[in-house]
């Protein structure tokens, strides 16, 4: 892992840094490259945008770790107004929701509860809640949150990081459930024996993975869902699934807001299912440094935004 990578996953943790950097009017001028406002209303307009361009979204309100009850429960609640508005709206999107966020750390059964309804409401509107993946040590009892959900609600997801070694082995003990996996690979800092310390062997398992869940797709057997930017990678993914004969629902495309949104519109309109996470809130700190770690050359890019026009 780089000095730089690992210089931004460490400085994601510090609460200090956040706090700083919060009150500081140009770091939420560059964070506003990766998110289009802090509230779940600018969160829905850029949908908005995004389905006239013909692009699926998938909303976040950023947070993680809560320490109280009734911190957890607001977030709940929270994403079932969102699933409401999306509901009067006429929005196609799904929620992407982290297990700590909603009390996995507080209580395991509010947090089991509030993924069960949040599933539901889900289901109702034509859309999915997938349950995302964070540290190594939340990995079990995030992957048996998921099979709870997953035996009582179809609408779920479970999110999966390729940098992890045990990641395979994980997959195939999902598959019986026909479930929706999307694969990502991975923005945490992890010892080598947990996970991968050098990008080639992510990025082979992540084509590994690919081709296995591609194959069970073809099957009837699983939704395969490729959140990544590598247009390398999606080109022999998309490769694949043309030799497998899947059809352009089989499968997609998951990429930030905000990263390549030229590529993204070129991956529509040539026919691959493309959603965008758009991702909003005041907590945005480790998540932006998470961010800039899977692509320390963003840094440059930050840098000359916060400089003024010619």
């Amino acid at each position: 892992m780089s000095l730089s990578r690992t210089l931004l996953l460490r400085a994601s943790r510090s609460r200090w840094l956040a706090e700083q950097l919060r009150r500081r009017r140009f770091a939420r001028r560059a964070v506003r490259r990766f998110m289009p406002g802090e509230d779940a209303d600018a969160a829905l307009d850029a949908a908005a945008e995004l389905r006239a361009a013909g692009m699926g979204t998938v909303l976040t309100q950023l947070g993680e770790r809560t320490t109280r009850r009734e911190e957890a429960e607001a977030v709940r609640e929270h994403y079932l107004g969102l699933l409401d508005a999306l509901g009067r709206r006429g929005l196609s999107a799904d929620l992407s929701v982290k297990p700590t966020h909603l009390g996995l750390d507080v209580d395991r059964a509010v947090c089991e509860r509030s993924l069960h309804r949040l599933a539901a409401r889900a289901g109702e509107i034509g859309s999915r809640v997938w349950i995302d993946m964070e540290e190594a040590p939340y990995v079990d009892a995030t992957l048996e949150l998921f099979r709870r959900v997953r035996a009582e609600h179809e609408a779920v997801g479970i999110c999966l990081q390729t940098y992890l070694r045990r990641t395979p082995a994980d997959v195939e003990a999902l598959l019986p459930l026909g479930p929706a996996i999307r694969l990502v690979k991975g923005a945490y800092a992890e010892p080598a024996e947990v996970a991968y310390p050098r990008k080639a062997d992510t990025d082979r398992a992540f084509l590994a993975l690919a081709e296995r869940l591609l194959e069970r797709a073809g099957e009837g057997g699983a939704l395969p869902v490729f959140g990544t930017h590598d247009l390398g990678l999606v080109g022999r993914i998309r490769e694949r699934a043309g030799a497998l004969g899947l059809s352009r629902e089989a499968w997609e495309v998951h990429m930030l807001y905000g990263i390549r949104a030229a590529e993204q519109r070129a991956l529509t309109g040539s026919g691959v299912t493309v959603r965008v996470l758009v991702s909003y809130g005041a907590n945005w700190f480790p998540w932006y440094m998470r961010r800039l770690a899977e692509r320390p050359a963003n840094l440059w890019f930050v840098a000359r935004s916060l400089l003024p026009a010619p």
